[in-house]
């Protein structure tokens, strides 16, 4: 592809810290800026784990190779600031070809050399670059609160802190040799609670934001409407590697009573008998691949699968996956609040989020977290899988900066989840944010929980 160099503002190794050459004095004013400089650290320092010599592994066959991510995020930045602030482009060959990551339909997958992109050094000084030339723009004035560049640099962060998310789970998919773990706790197993299901009762719900609402939220977000969602049961907890054990030794894998024709064509095609992250450890249990190891199978914790295979597990179970409005009347009922339970911003006592582990923890460790219907661990521990395809809510807008953020993924191909996993920021977990991936992702912290009559 591109082989232009451009000039040297890194330190003498590419793998340093990548930083802006201004003085931190100079570095934009302000709540924003600060969350700008964390995101940015949050990737930085996942970039840092991972050995010079895997950049360009692809370690989800679905994805780009490592080190378009490490030119992809301050392509971002650039690309959605810089026309705004009419900066002139330095290097536009490299805005273009790390602008866009991919989501290839199944079985379309990419397939370009690693020698296709360029080395590291290069990459790493177009970032440098960007930092500067941004830095040094922002520095000048504070964003206006509502203003279209706050809306920019909100973009941006939030951008940012999604793919502190994603990189991890790429990087957990990297072979033991390619990382540099950082120091961390590894997360306990335990005893999960006894299965249990609450009741919810028949009432109203608000999903979506209404217009005009003060803070940042994506397109797709708004606009608020109200939706009736009759009575129905809900699991308590999310289902846990010990129940989805159940369902692999039953032979569910097999049987094709237990799938949509969707899934069955998937299992046929993958082959799958077993989550993804599981390897049978040589006997007739399981291991299971965490972030930084291998370790056998923690029963109680929330047990990450696609949507085909979450969808099947509800059917053997005599169950089916929720709705998108079940989950949002299960975590808010018809009130007001912004967190299941209640307005407190969120903290590592009420759930398993924003960047408190790398792992997740045992269903039910965060009771206090739970909802006004008892439902517990709505937001963290695992992203939770919906029945509901992804689309516009009534009064949908793209934005006008960004008009292919959502819209491009309104084809019927892609579910919606809602919650959050153990890497998602505490930004992100606001009560109207929506996630969406293809039924067969496999690669993401995914879990389910069911739902009855």
């Amino acid at each position: 592809m591109h082989s232009q160099r451009v000039r040297n503002t890194t330190a003498t190794d590419p793998r340093a810290p990548i930083v802006s050459t201004l003085d931190a004095a100079a570095a934009p004013a302000g709540e924003a800026s600060c969350a700008w400089r964390e995101a940015r650290r949050l990737t930085d320092e996942l970039f840092a784990c991972v050995r010079p010599e895997a950049l360009r592994a692809r370690p989800v066959p679905e994805r780009h190779r490592l080190i378009f991510y490490l030119g992809h995020l301050d392509a971002f930045d650039w690309n959605l600031l810089a026309g705004n602030e009419r900066l002139p482009a330095f290097l536009p060959e490299f805005d273009r070809l790390f602008a866009f990551g991919i989501d290839p339909h199944d079985g379309a997958l990419p397939d370009e050399p690693a020698a296709a992109w360029p080395p590291e050094e290069q990459v790493r000084n177009y970032v440098a670059g960007v930092r500067e030339r941004l830095d040094r723009r922002f520095a000048d004035e504070v964003p206006v609160a509502g203003s279209r560049r706050s809306r920019l640099v909100d973009a941006a962060i939030e951008h940012r802190l999604m793919h502190a998310e994603t990189l991890a789970w790429l990087l957990s998919r990297l072979p033991a040799q390619d990382r540099l773990p950082p120091p961390h706790v590894p997360s306990p197993d335990g005893r999960a609670p006894e299965p249990v299901e609450a009741r919810i009762p028949a009432g109203l719900v608000t999903l979506g934001r209404a217009r005009g609402r003060a803070g940042f939220a994506w397109d797709n977000e708004y606009e608020a409407c109200r939706v009736a969602v009759p009575e129905f049961g809900l699991d308590v907890h999310d289902i846990t590697n010990g129940q989805f054990l159940r369902f692999v030794e039953a032979g569910a894998y097999d049987d094709e009573r237990h799938w949509t024709p969707g899934g069955w064509a998937w299992r046929l095609a993958s082959g799958r008998g077993h989550p993804a992250g599981w390897r049978r450890d040589g006997s007739d249990g399981f291991c299971l691949h965490a972030m930084w190891s291998e370790r056998p199978l923690p029963l109680a914790w929330p047990v990450y699968v696609n949507q085909h295979e979450a969808t099947a597990y509800a059917r053997w179970a005599g169950r089916r996956l929720p709705t998108a409005a079940q989950l949002q009347r299960a975590a808010y009922g018809a009130t007001g609040v912004e967190y299941p339970w209640g307005d407190r911003p969120p903290d590592g006592s009420l759930g398993r989020f924003d960047f408190q582990g790398w792992d997740p923890v045992p269903v039910g460790s965060f009771p206090r977290g739970a909802s006004a219907f008892g439902v517990q661990d709505l937001l963290g521990n695992g992203w939770e899988w919906t029945s509901t395809r992804f689309g516009p809510l009534p009064g949908f807008r793209p934005f006008d900066f960004y008009p292919g953020y959502s819209r491009d993924f309104f084809d019927g191909e892609h579910v919606v989840l809602k919650g959050g996993s153990p890497r998602t920021a505490a930004r992100l977990l606001r009560r109207s944010f929506r996630n969406w991936f293809r039924p067969a992702t496999s690669f993401a912290w995914t879990t389910f929980r069911t739902a009855g009559r």
